[in-house]
């Protein structure tokens, strides 16, 4: 993070990092509309499975709850009430996201390859060989309820540009040095004097929610967008990667991003996964295509690096899985 006179905005070595896996299906694999509740939840049992020490059926109670990998990376316990200074966090982000293949089913066939990332933050980059063991171990032992296997090929880190750097691969599988950081460029110039739009195109589902109820295209506004985004951002940054100074500042992006109009070409995207918490189907959606954000000069350069930084982090409910993923253009 930089301090710029008053103006505390995020830049520079933020420990952030994006990592693309690339994996040979061995069988037939139907993927659904969406993968990535599939993913993640192949990657929490495996994870589970490789880092618990006392094998307690659930986690609760557990004698190394606050310092297990699993936990810290997958089940993210708040810290205990009373002890934070602000407030009382009924639950905080988990430092990781998975990025699935783009929504829509398909199926691979024997030798295809299926390719997906995943953003590691703050402490979880120190775990990144047993994120991949864990993951490893994951594709080998089956994707779907017809477990087909998948044999994880390569790991790549990729750049802020997308350009990709090899970290590990089935025949040299010790983690390759590589710089696992991320630097928030400055908003780009535009051909008018100054940019006057920055557009999200979203890719993911993107589910923001009010008192427990998604809210539809027409029911969106920008200041809940940047709320969601600056809040997320806090979060994971305070509790992931001891970083202070983000909480005031994401209060004071929301009220700035009161001044901002805005103009949307939504659509509704529902897709249907099955909890095995719940041991049912479940029906979970949210809005896709391009969100326009317009505002004075000013106001979009302080909500720039916040924005950027929340094309790694997601936005809303079920990040984790990926939802609420996007890419950002500046407008003249």
């Amino acid at each position: 993070m930089t301090t710029v006179g008053d103006s505390f905005a995020p830049a520079t070595g933020l420990p952030v990092a994006r990592y693309r896996f690339t994996a040979q299906v061995q069988q037939a694999l139907a993927l659904p509309e969406y993968a990535g509740s599939l993913l993640r939840g192949q990657f929490g049992a495996a994870l589970r499975n490789v880092a618990c020490m006392t094998r307690q059926p659930t986690c609760p109670g557990c004698p190394l709850l606050q310092t297990c990998p699993y936990t810290r990376i997958f089940d993210a316990q708040p810290p205990p009430k009373g002890q934070h200074a602000l407030q009382d966090f009924s639950q905080i982000p988990n430092p990781y996201v998975l990025e699935p293949p783009a929504p829509g089913a398909r199926l691979l066939v024997p030798g295809d390859l299926l390719l997906f990332n995943i953003v590691l933050v703050g402490q979880a980059l120190d775990q990144l060989a047993l994120v991949v063991f864990a993951l490893q171990r994951a594709l080998s032992q089956g994707l779907t309820r017809q477990r087909i296997p998948a044999e994880l090929q390569r790991v790549d880190w990729l750049d802020a540009q997308g350009r990709a750097q090899p970290v590990w691969s089935h025949t040299q599988p010790t983690l390759a040095a590589h710089p696992a950081r991320l630097d928030v460029p400055a908003i780009p110039p535009v051909v008018a004097p100054a940019p006057q739009a920055i557009t999200l195109h979203i890719h993911t589902p993107l589910r923001l929610q009010n008192q427990g109820q998604a809210l539809r295209a027409d029911q969106l506004t920008p200041r809940a967008l940047v709320a969601a985004v600056a809040r997320r951002a806090a979060l994971l940054m305070e509790f992931h990667a001891a970083q202070g100074g983000w909480g005031d500042e994401a209060k004071r992006i929301t009220q700035s991003s009161e001044a901002l109009t805005d103009t949307r070409d939504l659509h509704w995207f529902d897709w249907t996964r099955y909890s095995s918490r719940q041991q049912q189907e479940m029906t979970l959606g949210g809005v896709l295509g391009r969100w326009t954000l317009r505002g004075s000069p000013d106001v979009l350069g302080d909500l720039w690096p916040w924005l950027w930084l929340g094309q790694w982090l997601h936005v809303g409910k079920n990040a984790t899985m990926g939802m609420g993923g996007y890419t950002l253009q500046v407008n003249p």
